[in-house]
């Protein structure tokens, strides 16, 4: 079955999840303007390895129960930095000190951060 949602309606559908899992400070980023790799750039961390890989198994899980699955996955085994590639979305799954090290956000500042607070739990 084809993907029935657009690339910002997949975007929100992943940031819920991440969300409802507790994964911590997640950023959306459109980047449609700057990379003709995606349209949008999801952006969270975890405060261990183990959470990383549980973030990361728990989009693709749930995305894959919309009959959406990643195109590809990278550093699943390491979980420092998890990659799930959606195509229209890409999403990053960082520990935390790997996102300080790596901060895509400044790499990325060129692009629209676009407003998920009424998505996100208040924790």
């Amino acid at each position: 079955m084809e993907n029935q949602l657009t690339p910002k309606e997949t975007a929100l559908e992943i940031i819920k999840i991440l969300n409802e899992k507790n994964a911590t400070d997640i950023k959306l980023l459109h980047v449609t303007d700057q990379t003709i790799i995606a349209d949008y750039f999801i952006i969270c961390s975890g405060l261990s390895n183990t959470q990383v890989k549980s973030f990361a198994g728990e989009v693709e899980y749930k995305m894959g129960l919309k009959d959406i699955t990643p195109h590809h996955i990278e550093g699943y085994n390491e979980a420092s930095w998890v990659v799930l590639d959606y195509r229209s979305v890409i999403v990053h799954v960082f520990y935390r000190d790997t996102r300080e090290f790596y901060n895509l956000e400044k790499l990325w500042d060129d692009a629209e951060t676009v407003d998920i607070s009424d998505l996100l739990t208040q924790k």
